[in-house]
């Protein structure tokens, strides 16, 4: 199979087109499938139906699959995944339940699970229903970034530690079973470096997991705030960013080793509902 992939007009992303994922891929037509992964960051497959067996056969041919906590798998029913390695997003409740996580405020800008020691390589987002409007999925490329930088503030980041929160989702929500944290100096939570090598394609790349109770090792509170907003406001600017907008039937692997994203709000009482699976290395 020749897979037919249309780049974005964006630093990163592309469309992967004729695929249909409830068959298993050929390994060649796969090890096409990964190469064009690494080399655009996040892949759009559209119109797709998959079941969840087949979500999980084809998110496990990328690696070791990252299982929910108890807390994102609560509630089945009415869309929700349930076999155990798929995360439910959704804003969906039964009997005043929520099937899903993070519900249908705005995400901010992130990189999955960067608080682990050993984060998620990629993520694989299935859309089942979508809202009219809104949820809208953006990533940056963390690649460009680094690479567009001054060298003033690339030679201030080239060896500094961030100390990532492990206590509060991407939408400011407290996790189950985490302390709250008053401010970035009480953040429990892995340390990455700034800026890492990608293990598969060598090039470097920022790794800055999220804004929120993030600090800088050995720095003063004031002088790690001044410095992470200074580079969390380069590396999102627009010319760094792809914006999805979703249709029922996508599904999206992106590289969480040199990508963030986001999510646009939606009305409360639109339904959406998503199936996702985090895939750890080989």
């Amino acid at each position: 199979m020749i897979l037919n992939i249309t780049p974005f007009k964006a630093p990163l992303g592309a469309k992967v087109s004729g695929l249909d994922l409830s068959l298993t891929l050929d390994e060649q037509s796969f090890s096409d499938l990964y190469a064009a992964w690494l080399e655009h960051s996040v892949l759009v497959i559209p119109d797709q139906s998959l079941t969840e067996p087949a979500l999980v056969e084809f998110s496990q041919r990328l690696g070791q699959l990252e299982l929910p906590p108890a807390s994102e798998t609560r509630a089945r029913g009415d869309g929700g995944a349930s076999l155990p390695e798929i995360w439910t997003i959704s804003n969906v409740k039964v009997d005043g339940v929520a099937i899903g996580g993070l519900g249908n405020s705005e995400a901010d800008w992130h990189t999955d699970m960067s608080y682990l020691e050993t984060p998620p390589i990629a993520s694989v987002l299935y859309a089942r229903e979508i809202p009219e409007v809104g949820a809208n999925t953006s990533f940056a490329d963390m690649y460009t970034a680094l690479d567009s930088m001054p060298a003033d503030l690339r030679q201030r980041l080239s060896d500094i530690l961030v100390q990532h929160d492990s206590a509060y989702t991407s939408v400011g929500t407290l996790r189950d079973g985490a302390t709250k944290v008053g401010d970035a100096s009480e953040a429990v939570g892995a340390i990455h470096p700034a800026v890492r090598t990608h293990p598969e394609t060598n090039r470097q790349a920022l790794y800055m997991g999220r804004r929120l109770n993030a600090s800088i090792q050995n720095m003063s509170m004031e002088q790690s705030e001044g410095l992470l907003d200074e580079i969390w406001s380069f590396c999102t600017q627009p010319q760094f960013v792809y914006e999805h907008v979703w249709q029922v039937g996508d599904l999206v692997i992106w590289d969480n080793r040199c990508t963030i994203h986001r999510r646009d709000a939606f009305d409360s009482e639109q339904r959406r509902i998503m199936w996702r699976t985090q895939v750890n290395a080989r």
